[in-house]
């Protein structure tokens, strides 16, 4: 946005130098300024660039031939707009204006003050600097694409690996569950059975108390066994947890807020996990689409006990959005547990709502 007034304040300022030194119907040249600013506005949503370029081009030629009596501030503001479409034009629609260009320019100094080679040089000169300016940025923002893609990748294989290592870890607690209700249940339960028999063949108060203690072990197993085949990262704990871990790998500034009672809400290993799916993707929108770096995480209690939560995120320039891939995955994943989504935005934030039932 800086770069952006800053070259809309060198134009400005090289039209009004038009209007006050040049021009001879200042009211004219007024209204071919806010045309001009109109044209230049429009180059923002950066679509059919290249014929707005090219109209804003020809005006400035007709307002210089018709309107004004020099030609130097006239070939300075021609000039600026062929380095400013050196920024945003790819490099063979830009080659192409920039021979439209100079040769309206040519033509305008030839028409107006007679041939100068002087000028023509430094048309030349200035439009191979402009292309090769041009090659220097079109490749740094494909090195920065593919480093956002290599990025996004090692995320991709962090989580992945984050995963199957969480995988193994179950796989492990399940075998040693197994294992365990294999062997030490199926001996206290034979435990138990024996003392039943010897209880009944023998009227004695220590066969019941040693029953009943080998029953008290067997139940305190299974417990533990059920413990051991249960996932046991849940709660909002564990999710505020995964997201700092995410906010490490992405290098985002995730701002927390935490309403109370909120961490005493009783949430599934399910539902911990939508949670932190949810805000991951709202995360990844974030930073994919308005190319922030600073996001608002809410996490709250709903007056009927549900865990309310909010994600926000400045924008800059509203545009219309559509539920793509990444917001109905979210959308899908909270009908599943009955959870409801609510995604809208403001004049200067995007948001992402919703609750989850504890």
């Amino acid at each position: 946005m800086k770069i952006f007034w800053l070259r809309f304040a060198i134009f400005s300022l090289l039209w009004m130098l038009i209007i006050l030194l040049d021009s001879n119907q200042i009211p004219l040249s007024i209204v071919s300024f806010a045309i001009a600013l109109g044209f230049y506005f429009i180059l923002s949503l950066r679509k059919r660039m290249l014929i707005i370029y090219l109209c804003l081009t020809g005006m400035i030629t007709f307002h210089g031939y018709f309107l004004t009596e020099e030609s130097l501030l006239t070939m300075q503001l021609l000039f600026f707009c062929m380095a400013d479409a050196g920024f945003r034009l790819k490099q063979t629609r830009l080659f192409s204006y920039l021979m439209v260009t100079s040769v309206l320019s040519v033509s305008f100094l030839w028409l107006k003050d007679g041939f100068q080679l002087e000028w023509v040089l430094m048309a030349i000169l200035l439009s191979v600097l402009i292309l090769i300016m041009n090659a220097i940025v079109m490749e740094r923002q494909e090195q920065n694409e593919l480093y956002e893609q290599l990025l996004g990748e090692y995320r991709k294989l962090k989580r992945m690996n984050m995963a199957g290592e969480q995988d193994a870890r179950l796989q492990e607690r399940t075998k040693i569950a197994r294992d365990i209700h294999d062997s030490v249940g199926h001996r206290l339960t034979a435990l138990i059975m024996k003392l039943e028999m010897l209880t009944i063949q023998h009227k004695n108060k220590h066969y019941d108390e040693l029953k009943h203690m080998a029953k008290d072990s067997l139940e305190e197993t299974r417990q533990a066994v059920k413990a051991l085949q249960t996932e046991q990262n849940e709660g909002i704990a564990t999710v505020i947890h995964l997201i700092r871990k995410l906010e490490a790998e992405s290098h985002i500034q995730v701002q927390f807020t935490l309403k109370q009672g909120i961490l005493s809400v009783p949430l599934s290993n399910e539902k911990s996990i939508v949670l932190y799916r949810v805000i991951q993707e709202a995360l990844t929108n974030a930073m994919r689409h308005v190319q922030t770096r600073e996001v608002q995480v809410t996490l709250g209690k709903s007056a009927t006990g549900d865990v309310a939560f909010e994600i926000t995120n400045a924008i800059f320039q509203p545009k219309p959005f559509t539920f793509g891939f990444g917001l109905t995955n979210m959308r899908n994943r909270l009908k599943d547990i009955d959870g409801t989504l609510h995604v809208y935005q403001t004049e200067n934030q995007f948001v992402v709502a919703g609750n989850i039932p504890s």
